[in-house]
Formats: structure tokens, C-alpha cells, sequence
């Protein structure tokens, strides 16, 4: 059986629309334009303006970034949202009207079916719920502080859903997906998939001298001698000098926290939101911006606004040629080419379901299936 897989289908696969894709390929260039050096700022290397949707620029390890906060309408019965689709772009809907988007989803909201290969997705959920089927035979049911971790390796097929399930309230979607690149080595490594449940996220309390307690989710690496879940076998995370780190920090209103100092040359970036009223130390840094830091100096950071949340991504960098394209990631033009091939061919192991975007039925609690055939049900 093939798999054709032809440039409508490879540019949605790249996690979001044409928009996404493109600004997926060219950010790096377009966020240059943007970046201002910020010489007043102690610890701060340069800080980028973040675009208004789409991708946040990244940097060496991490590929791509992206935050879907979507406050949907109360639901069918069909987990859909209980509104007109009509003004969507159906298929390919990132328009944000009436505060969500359908994505690529039909009728439920959400990312059918679309192939990866050569690095990992990190799915990081704050409120909502995602539905995962994939090629593997892995499904799983995960959010409200859940988080998911897939190495695709050599490659993988998979959906991500969000089905709706409150008839009579609105629906909150609010997640992080991050891009974790791969070294050469590893890029062609058989797929993984790992669950972290909401429980088995350390968090970190941070109390200030003022008395102003702030909280930290240690999704990877190290906070304070409190350790995250262990990453995937194969993943640039696994390996401690390294020192990938991804933390969400949850600073309160007149609240601060102290970043400790990592190694020399370890790239270290922060996200601040469209609202967020943040000083490093002491010196107020613009909202909808990513931070550059300097990874060997210990800084602070304060919240002068309301209650905000901050997105920490870190890593000492593979420094090797990367050659992108839609939902591959290697190293040459020619493994791209080899990566089309052989998803025409496999298929990455096909797909069991009899639609592109399946979801899991009523809400009866989350869950993996992992790819082993081992259930996964938090505690």
C-alpha cells in the first residue's frame, strides 16, 4: 500500500498551516529583523519580538515552538465545538475567530493525521484535553498539566485532537508543542513514546524575600537538586551535560524568582506573554518577547503585572547542518529526499484507524497505551 505523500500534505504536516510552515522555514531570518540588543539589561543577550500567531523563533537544540490557548464554546455531543464553522477556513483554520481556531480539524478541533521524522515533539498541556493516536499502535488521552514526549525518529505517523467535552461551559485549550532537535546519530533511532503525568512533574515552590510564593514545573532538566521525569532514551535531553532544561514558571504578582547559572555556552531563552509586566534583573523587559540569556549568570526575575506565566527552554546546542522541510528534520537535502521516499512507501508503519483524526469516546479519564502495548493510567 503507498503512502503518497504530496506537498498539501507535507506542508500541513509541519503542525499548522501554510502560515506555519512558512514562518516554520523562515522565522529564524524574519526574527532577526526584530531583535534589538538589549545593553541595559544585566544578563540579557538580545531579545526578539514574538509574532502576533504562528511559531516563536527558537534556537540550537530546539527547532520549533509554538502556544495554542484557545477558549473554545460549550460542547455536542459530538465533542465539538456547539457553534456555526461558517467564516472558517475548514482544513486549515488559524483564524482565531471568537478566541479558537479548528486547525486542520473537520468537525473536532485539532491535528489528523500528519508523519514525523529526525527529531522529537514535546507537548507540554496546562488546561484541556488532547486526544494521540499513532502508526505504532500508541494512543493516549492527556492534558490538565500533562505533558507528552515523541521521539519520532526514523519516523512515525500521528494525530493530535482536541475533543471538547463540557456541554455547558466554554472549553480551555491552553499547551505548549516544542521541537527538540536530534543529533545525526540519532535521527534515524526507532520511536518512542513517553507519558508524563501531571503527578509526576515536580514543582518547584519558590519563595522570595518577600514571602511571595512562585511556582516552577520541571518538565526537563534539573531546578534546585529536584530532578524531571527521565527524557527518551535517545533524546539530546538524556544525556546531563547537555543540560537541556524546559520550565513553566508560574510567577505570581509581586513575585520573583532566581534562575540559577548553568554552563558557559548553553543556550538559554525565556518567553514572556503579550501581557506580562517582567523586570530581569530590575530592568523591565518589553511583553510578546523572547529573552536571550547569558546561561553562566544567576538572574532575577520579577512580575510587576498581574500573575504570568513564562516558558524557559534550554540547551547546550548540536551545532550541526539542519535541512528542514515540513515535517522532516535531518541534515541534508538528500535525507530529506530519502525521508519522502520511504513515507511513500511505509507509511511509517501505516494507520489502523478508519479516519485521519480519531478520538477516544466519552471522557473516562486519561490514559496512554504505549507502544509496547503497556496501559499507562495516572494515579
Amino acid at each position: 500500500m503507498k503512502y503518497l505523500l504530496n506537498r498539501r500534505d507535507l506542508i500541513k504536516a509541519a503542525f499548522g498551516s501554510i502560515f506555519l510552515f512558512i514562518s516554520f522555514l523562515l522565522g529564524k531570518r524574519k526574527s532577526l529583523k526584530n531583535i534589538r540588543r538589549s545593553i541595559k539589561v544585566k544578563g540579557v543577550k538580545n531579545i526578539t519580538i514574538l509574532p502576533e500567531s504562528g511559531p516563536w523563533p527558537t534556537i540550537d537544540p530546539f527547532l520549533f515552538c509554538v502556544h495554542h490557548n484557545d477558549n473554545y464554546p460549550n460542547a455536542t455531543n459530538k465533542f465539538t465545538p456547539n457553534a456555526s464553522l461558517g467564516g472558517r477556513n475548514i482544513g486549515s483554520d488559524f483564524s482565531n475567530k471568537d478566541g479558537w481556531s479548528m486547525y486542520h480539524g473537520q468537525s473536532v478541533p485539532g491535528f489528523p493525521k500528519h508523519p514525523h521524522r529526525g527529531f522529537e515533539t514535546l507537548t507540554v498541556v496546562d488546561k484541556g484535553m488532547i486526544d494521540h493516536s499513532d502508526s505504532l499502535g500508541a494512543t493516549a488521552r492527556y492534558g490538565d498539566g500533562d505533558s507528552q514526549w515523541l521521539t519520532a525518529g526514523d519516523g512515525i505517523n500521528h494525530s493530535e485532537m482536541f475533543p471538547l467535552f463540557n456541554k455547558i461551559k466554554n472549553n480551555k485549550l491552553d499547551f505548549y508543542q516544542i521541537w527538540i532537535n536530534l543529533p545525526s546519530s540519532k535521527k534515524r533511532v526507532k520511536p518512542y513514546f513517553s507519558m508524563f503525568w501531571e503527578n509526576q512533574i515536580p514543582k518547584v515552590l519558590l519563595k522570595d524575600v518577600n514571602g511571595v510564593v512562585s511556582k516552577v514545573e520541571v518538565i526537563a532538566g534539573f531546578l534546585n537538586n529536584i530532578k524531571a521525569p527521565n527524557p527518551p532514551p535517545n533524546s539530546w535531553a538524556n544525556d546531563k551535560e547537555n543540560n537541556v532544561a524546559v520550565w513553566v514558571i508560574h510567577l505570581k504578582n509581586k513575585g520573583s524568582v532566581k534562575l540559577p547559572e548553568a554552563k558557559l555556552n548553553i543556550n538559554r531563552t525565556i518567553y514572556l506573554s503579550k501581557d506580562s509586566e517582567v523586570k530581569i534583573n530590575n530592568g523591565l523587559v518589553n511583553p510578546n518577547t523572547m529573552v536571550e540569556l547569558y546561561s553562566e549568570q544567576e538572574l532575577i526575575l520579577e512580575n510587576i503585572g498581574d500573575d504570568t506565566k513564562i516558558l524557559l527552554l534550554q540547551g547546550k546546542p548540536i551545532n550541526e547542518p539542519v535541512a528542514k522541510y515540513g515535517p522532516f528534520v535531518m541534515n541534508t537535502r538528500s535525507e530529506i529526499q530519502e525521508a519522502i521516499d520511504d513515507y511513500n512507501s511505509t507509511g511509517f508503519g501505516g494507520w489502523k484507524w478508519d479516519n485521519t483524526g480519531p478520538i477516544h469516546g466519552e471522557f473516562k479519564g486519561r490514559f496512554a497505551k504505549l507502544i509496547n502495548g503497556k496501559l499507562d493510567i495516572p494515579s
